[in-house]
């Protein structure tokens, strides 16, 4: 897992999680540099803290994050607390009794969010959200390889300098494994050959050279 930090100018700033394989039994050897990248980019600023969008990526060639779909999480880094989502929904609120009159959406330390169903009402869609956690493969379709939410966060900090990316970000998914048997995995060459001859004679005609392995040449049919 690589945690990578970028400022922008204008007060902008935003985190990348590269998800290399993110479990290890997951791992691809027709796709060995396949991976999901988390990107956290700060949008705007508010008056405890900031507007995010969480962009997910799945940057696999084969798989594909199937129903039912994708599960994040990841630990605060501070006190932060959630105020709003649009695109995406927090399991469980947590322990906001802290606060009095305006409570936040979710107080959780370390929340676990879920993509919300496809049809969830407009005025809660983000762009490329609500596909319920069902991601594309990169080689499928990259256009559709994507899956955002937006959250509102508080207690964070209100510049570059003093926000703090989550920690100990998780990614749970559902895998979508296409097993595929090898010829050239199992034996170099084919284990028999036939070459058939024309329609009108009567004999068949005889394996290439090489055709079966040059280990038994003297086995091919002729």
């Amino acid at each position: 897992m690589i945690f990578n930090t970028y400022a922008y100018l204008v007060s902008s700033v935003f985190f990348i999680v590269l998800f290399a394989h993110a479990v290890s039994e997951a791992y691809d050897p027709l796709d060995p540099t396949g991976n999901i990248t988390i990107k956290w980019d700060v949008i705007s600023w508010t008056a405890d803290g900031y507007t995010a969008t969480v962009t997910m990526t799945n940057y696999q060639m084969y798989r594909h994050i199937m129903s039912p779909g994708w599960t994040m999480g990841w630990t605060w880094a501070k006190k932060e607390v959630i105020w709003s989502m649009l695109g995406a929904e927090a399991t469980e609120q947590g322990d906001c009794s802290k606060y009095k009159g305006n409570i936040p959406y979710c107080c959780e330390k370390k929340p676990t969010i879920l993509d919300l169903l496809p049809g969830a009402p407009y005025n809660q869609q983000v762009a490329n959200c609500c596909k319920g956690g069902v991601v594309p493969s990169w080689g499928q379709d990259p256009s559709a390889a994507i899956s955002s939410f937006q959250l509102t966060v508080g207690s964070s900090g209100t510049s570059s300098k003093t926000v703090k990316l989550p920690k100990n970000f998780t990614l749970n998914v559902t895998w979508n494994v296409v097993c595929t048997y090898s010829q050239f995995l199992a034996s170099p060459s084919p284990t028999c050959c036939v070459s058939m001859s024309s329609f009108y004679n009567s004999t068949i005609v005889t394996c290439p050279t090489c055709a079966c392995g040059c280990q038994n040449r003297e086995n091919c049919i002729t």
